[in-house]
């Protein structure tokens, strides 16, 4: 496997042409409704343009994430995108953590210090991690898939490559919300002599376990579950239905559109997150433009919308001998969209050996709160290193 260090260079004309987009937006008239409520709010869209056009420093931010050992690898004819940070600790063991949409490997630049150098955050360096953040096919510096199929079964077979051909590693652990947690669930499923653990903060929201006869009945909590998980869905899941239906047709406005995309990307930051409504403050400005700038530099908004089309032809659905037999951890944060799953019916599919809520802290953990999702993560993989 050819892998080769990678570094960002954004040209100077694409950044001026950028510039000028965002200096000849098109406003929309402002909403009858309140902020928020019928989507993107057009002040915290003036705002954050405004910033991005003006005082927002690419350039800054290109040179920290440069400062991240970074690396391209052709995996199955695939070109992944990675981040791996070697552990400072006698015994670092291998993770591979998968972002989600619309992240990127953005959300773990918090998250990434705290795990391979726990010794320098007021951890134990026995506890330190080798940690490999691969951005998904179609998603920032990792190539668009050319062919359909690159859905979260054959993600996780090229992590698999990439971890062991590629990397080294013969056992590993994996870690993930949103799209991560999917992955992660099907490397425990396709791959289990490799993963030593699984690590998730979100139920991938294709999963269905086995309710059919020789199980017990769902109890009033997996009841309650569902129920909310399908109100949700009606009120806030038009961005999933367009997404795993007509992806292309989004896919012009918001690959032309800075503003657009700004509003497609920060209006799911906004709901999804748990910050009593400032998004800015709660991710920071400069994360949050310098997550949007890796979908507009890269034009992969497009791409990386299809991964629900492609998703939705393998719904996580389990037979009755079905079940993720690796050990499971799951954090649970209070703000989760669109729930956080009861006990039981993650058990249902899961071996799940630890089961932790957070007091705080939503979907997007490792960006919200790298602290608690890292103090995590170490505990459940320490019996098993």
């Amino acid at each position: 496997m050819r892998i080769e260090p990678f570094r960002i260079r954004v040209p100077d004309a694409a950044l001026a042409d950028l510039r000028g987009r965002l200096a000849r937006t098109r406003w929309p008239a402002p909403s009858p409704e309140g902020p928020w409520e019928g989507g993107a709010d057009l002040e915290c869209l003036r705002r954050l343009i405004g910033y991005w056009a003006d005082r927002f420093d690419w350039r800054a931010q290109e040179a920290r994430l440069n400062r991240i050992p970074q690396f391209l690898a052709e995996v199955d004819g695939a070109r992944i995108h990675f981040l791996h940070v070697r552990g400072a600790g006698p015994r670092p063991v291998p993770l591979v953590i998968t972002h989600g949409w619309p992240g990127s490997v953005v959300e773990m630049l918090r998250l990434i210090p705290l795990l391979a150098d726990p010794a320098s955050h007021g951890g134990d360096p026995a506890d330190a991690f080798d940690v490999v953040v691969p951005s998904l096919p179609g998603f920032g510096f990792s190539t668009a898939p050319q062919e359909t199929g690159v859905d979260p079964v054959r993600i996780a077979g090229l992590w698999e490559r990439l971890m062991v051909d590629g990397l080294g590693y013969r056992r590993f652990g994996a870690q993930g919300g949103d799209w991560g947690a999917s992955v992660a669930t099907r490397l425990a499923l396709t791959a289990p002599e490799r993963v030593i653990g699984i690590h998730l903060n979100y139920l991938p929201g294709s999963y269905r376990p086995w309710t059919g006869e020789g199980v017990r009945p769902l109890s009033p909590g997996e009841t309650e579950f569902l129920d909310r998980c399908a109100q949700w869905g009606e009120a806030e899941g038009a961005y999933a239905h367009l997404q795993r239906t007509k992806p292309e047709t989004a896919a012009f406005a918001l690959t032309d559109s800075p503003a657009g995309l700004a509003a497609w990307i920060v209006e799911k930051l906004h709901g999804w997150s748990d910050g009593e409504g400032d998004v800015e403050r709660r991710l920071g400005r400069d994360d949050l433009l310098t997550n949007i700038m890796l979908y507009w530099i890269t034009g992969t908004i497009g791409s990386s919308m299809r991964l629900y089309r492609q998703a939705a032809r393998v719904p996580l659905r389990l037979g009755p001998a079905d079940r993720v037999r690796v050990p499971t951890g799951m954090a649970l944060f209070p703000g989760e969209s669109p729930a956080c799953p009861p006990r039981e019916w993650v058990e249902r599919g899961y071996k799940v050996t630890r089961w932790t809520p957070m007091p705080r802290g939503g979907h997007f953990a490792a960006w919200e709160e790298p602290a608690l999702l890292a103090d995590d993560v170490r505990a459940f993989f320490r019996p098993l290193r």
